[in-house]
């Protein structure tokens, strides 16, 4: 991969001037490769890495689950068409082909574990080409593209002794 999108990856708020420093080129040479990857679609999106346990009150908490989906291909279009039905819900944000005994992972966020059950139930099971879905709701997150997050400390659990 080319050392500009390395830099970026690791740090999207790297300046075009301490790229430039970083590779030794000249800034207007990395500011036209910056553009020409984004024109190419090859660089999508900035983002930042939030952890939202550390902002989150207990009352605007969200639900993620993982929800494996094991469907039937289509006939000339193998998975993409079911897959690009799945991943055109707005509750889904993120959805992979996988490997294994699954078809898709697909990444589902929402209010609580009411509204992401209901998705599954009402929106994703009920899919012509759904076999079947196994939905791991999301616990707690200890890492996130490559990020270590870093936890509120909770009370100490009192020890209790017979």
């Amino acid at each position: 991969m080319d050392e500009i999108l390395e830099i970026l990856e690791k740090d999207g708020r790297a300046s075009v001037e301490d790229i430039a420093k970083m590779i030794r080129k000249s800034p207007d040479t990395v500011k036209k490769t910056i553009k020409k990857y984004e024109k190419e679609g090859a660089i999508l999106k900035y983002k930042a890495v939030i952890n939202k346990d550390l902002i989150r009150d207990s009352e605007s908490s969200e639900v993620r689950a993982l929800i494996e989906v094991n469907i039937v291909p289509q006939k000339d279009l193998g998975f993409d068409k079911i897959a690009e039905r799945i991943y055109s819900f707005p509750e889904v944000t993120s959805c992979y082909l996988i490997s294994g005994t699954y078809d898709l992972l697909v990444v589902v966020e929402g209010k609580n574990l009411h509204t992401v059950s209901n998705f599954v139930a009402e929106k994703l099971s009920c899919l012509e080409h759904v076999r079947g879905t196994a939905t791991h709701f999301l616990l707690k997150k200890y890492k996130e593209d490559g990020v270590i997050l870093k936890h509120k400390q909770q009370n100490q659990r009192i020890a209790i002794s017979y």
